[in-house]
């Protein structure tokens, strides 16, 4: 029998020809082989007990001895333990066998000869004792098939093969099933509560995620909320942590909660979600240009939108012919971050391609854009929403939506995307940094893991964000085809806070 011993960065897998052999895979496939081996532990346990037990029995015990280690992290193990432990139940005299089984983990050495005149034939020479046999059926009974256990010659090689995982599963999975209620000794998870951007609930609803956050001892539970919401009326008390979606509603959010600290564990710069036929529209009335990724021009853009010219007024127009006036659709400009990093491109662009300062320049900015926002009629409170539109109700609804890089990237990964969708890049766009806001020492370190890990950095990447090793997103992008400008040259500086805060409040007061 070949085996092949990989050693990967997180841990060790270990696989047999034909049949694998895993612990502490990588966390993508940690749930579903767990669920896998379950299936696998009560198949072979119905064929072993199916005399004295009926398959309903068997069935019975192997769920409630799963319920046991509900909540655990160490899903690798579980299924180990869930056989050991039904075994104990349905055979009673295996009692006192998984005490001496333990000893035997323990004592076990491999790759050092025998004692002539032990043994037999079968008996592998690289392991210390026959009864090693009985470790490696105990331990790693869940991954090797049952027709290999019936085999010593196989298990001896196998042994020898699977040592050095095995010593691991021995002490990981076997000495805790051992303790006096007969369930996983594993630590209690530090639960950490975060108030988010809507963006992130993707991110943090990842089982991939919790399981990363899970092998540093804790289990972050998030609310969603526009980041604007959460930087002006969210009760804050009530969390953690706050992880709003932009540099400017943090800064709201420190001096709100008094506190200095932050983190910035990945950005997104904004983008525009659209289908073919309108890139092609716009591109015939100059405002798009086409290429590698397609760009949004926003000064011919802002000039068409004052003028207020509809969808059917445009020239060639023979794909989308709606009286209705073309927009960029958008959230809230009360409530999200989103909204908010629009009104800060389209703001310096109409302000003569500058950064926006006093009052008169601010007055000017707002007389020119509040449209923007006021003719769109009713505007969802965060980003999670005209991005779900866009990808089920298609462009008779939202032709065009302003969105995170993020959300498109995201959507890529998980097979949501359309083949005529399009993304553009406004030009020049803003770089949205998420902020991480520790308000706590729980919420400081999850801030640190979300910044510094680099299961978490990766993962990030997965869900379309942009982690402090670029690579990392260039490489999601790139296995999934994904059209995006790394360097995004042509980028604004949002303004200071209290000015966003102005001219959030002109555009506020322009709806009444």
């Amino acid at each position: 029998m070949a085996f092949r011993i990989l050693l990967l960065r997180n841990g060790i897998r270990c696989e047999v020809e034909g049949d694998a052999v895993a612990v502490n895979a990588a966390p993508g496939e940690k749930a579903a082989r767990e669920e896998k081996a379950l299936r696998e532990v009560t198949n072979r346990l119905v064929d072993d007990y199916g005399e004295a037990h009926p398959a309903e029995r068997v069935e019975a015990v192997v769920g409630a001895v799963r319920k046991r280690f509900e909540g655990h992290s160490v899903r690798e193990f579980v299924p180990i333990l869930v056989e050991r432990i039904a075994r104990r139940e349905l055979d009673p005299t295996r009692a006192k066998q998984s005490a001496t089984t333990v000893e035997l983990a323990k004592s076990t050495v491999v790759d050092q000869p025998r004692p002539n005149g032990e043994g037999g034939e079968n008996d592998s020479p690289d392991v210390r004792s026959a009864d090693t046999t009985s470790v490696f059926a105990a331990v790693a009974g869940r991954f090797v098939p049952a027709r290999l256990v019936e085999n010593k010659r196989t298990l001896g090689v196998a042994a020898a093969g699977v040592a050095g995982v095995l010593a691991v599963a021995v002490t990981v999975a076997v000495w805790p099933s051992d303790s006096p209620s007969g369930t996983a000794a594993a630590p209690a998870l530090t639960t950490v509560r975060g108030v988010v951007g809507s963006e992130k609930s993707a991110f943090f609803d990842d089982p991939k995620v919790a399981d990363a956050l899970a092998e540093h001892g804790f289990k972050v539970e998030v609310e969603p909320a526009g980041s604007r919401q959460i930087a002006t009326s969210v009760d804050l008390k009530k969390y953690d942590f706050a992880f709003p979606s932009s540099s400017a509603a943090a800064e709201r959010i420190q001096r709100q909660a008094g506190v200095s600290g932050k983190y910035v564990p990945f950005s997104s710069p904004m983008a525009v979600a659209t289908f073919k036929p309108i890139a092609d529209l716009l591109t015939q009335a100059g405002i798009v240009q086409p290429g590698a990724t397609t760009t949004l021009d926003v000064g011919k853009y802002l000039s068409l939108a004052e003028k207020g010219v509809q969808w059917n007024q445009l020239e060639g127009n023979s794909t989308y012919q709606v009286p209705k006036n073309v927009l960029v659709s958008t959230t809230d400009p009360r409530t999200s971050n989103s909204a908010a990093m629009y009104l800060a491109v389209t703001a310096y662009v109409a302000n003569d391609n500058t950064i926006v300062r006093g009052e008169k320049a601010e007055d000017y900015a707002v007389s020119r854009v509040s449209r923007l926002f006021t003719r769109q009629g009713f505007t969802e409170s965060s980003s999670d929403g005209p991005f779900k539109d866009y990808l089920s109700n298609g462009m008779g609804t939202v032709p065009m939506a302003w969105i995170y890089e993020a959300q498109y990237v995201d959507a890529a990964v998980h097979n949501q995307l359309k083949p005529d969708m399009v993304l553009m890049y406004p030009q020049p766009t803003v770089m949205s940094q998420h902020t991480v806001v520790p308000l706590n020492d729980k919420g400081d370190q999850i801030g640190k893991l979300l910044t510094t890990d680099p299961d978490l950095q990766r993962l990030a990447a997965e869900h379309g964000f942009r982690p402090t090793d670029v690579s990392l997103f260039t490489n999601v992008t790139s296995a999934h085809q994904v059209p995006v400008d790394v360097n995004l040259v042509n980028q604004v500086t949002p303004p200071d806070y209290d000015t966003l805060e102005r001219l959030l409040d002109g555009v506020a007061k322009s709806y009444n």
